[in-house]
């Protein structure tokens, strides 16, 4: 079976599987927008993708504000630095304090295999804080492996909500013959799917409720700037990504 295929048949199941969730994290994040709040979205290395995703993105949402720290994106060089910085004990803990995370915030931790320090320690640190904290992980990987650290759970066991981006043990779907390793990861492709369909359901949300939706439109359509910057200017001092 090749990727394409076995991908289509995973966002199904997610579509199957997910609808409750996405419905929860989309109420969540239209009430935090209607209560003048933000959301922040974190991950570590390749999970970091989806934080890009989600924000000054057209067709997203605007108060969504990336959490992208040194060390832990993908053009760290080298960049075999992220996987030892994202294990470090501690050094999620003070992304949370560098980071204006308040009460009535929601804050989505994407982390495929949820073990690693970085992304359980951002979470707690967010709950304390009085933010709703969304995982999106997988749950058959890490049910699969135990947290990096000793004594600290695991994502999924410290989130106000789990969504399922039902990526297999090891993210990659594609078996070769004569290869031990499967090719062709899959969680950033259900997990963008997820977290887009999330947005899409939150502005429908905050359309019925206050008539308008702080959503970007596109830089290369005609208005696009003047619309944009309308809710730029709303949100100004607020957006990380503007300071």
């Amino acid at each position: 079976m090749d990727y394409l295929e076995q991908a289509i048949q995973l966002l199904q199941a997610v579509r199957e599987t997910q609808a409750e969730g996405i419905e929860k994290a989309a109420q969540a994040i239209a009430g935090a927008i209607l209560d003048d709040r933000l959301v922040y979205v974190f991950g570590a290395s390749h999970a970091g993708i989806l934080a890009q995703e989600m924000f000054y993105r057209a067709g997203g949402l605007v108060p969504v504000n990336p959490v992208l720290p040194p060390g832990l994106t993908t053009d760290v060089r080298p960049v075999t630095l992220t996987s030892k910085l994202e294990r470090l004990e501690g050094f999620g803990a003070q992304i949370v304090s560098e980071t204006p995370i308040a009460a009535g915030d929601v804050v989505v931790v994407h982390s495929v295999s949820g073990r690693n320090a970085a992304a359980v320690e951002f979470a707690m640190g967010a709950r304390a804080r009085g933010a709703y904290v969304i995982a999106l992980t997988s749950l058959q990987y890490s049910r699969s492996v135990k947290p990096r650290a000793a004594g600290m759970p695991r994502l999924f066991e410290v989130a106000d909500l789990v969504l399922d981006n039902l990526a297999p043990v090891g993210d990659a779907l594609v078996e070769l013959p004569g290869l031990a390793q499967r090719v062709g990861p899959i969680s950033t492709v259900t997990g963008a799917a997820i977290l887009n369909a999330v947005v899409a359901r939150a502005a429908n949300l905050l359309l019925e409720r206050s008539g308008d939706t702080p959503v970007f439109m596109s830089a290369n359509l005609d208005g696009g700037d003047e619309h944009n910057q309308r809710w730029l200017d709303h949100y100004r001092g607020r957006l990380t990504y503007l300071m």
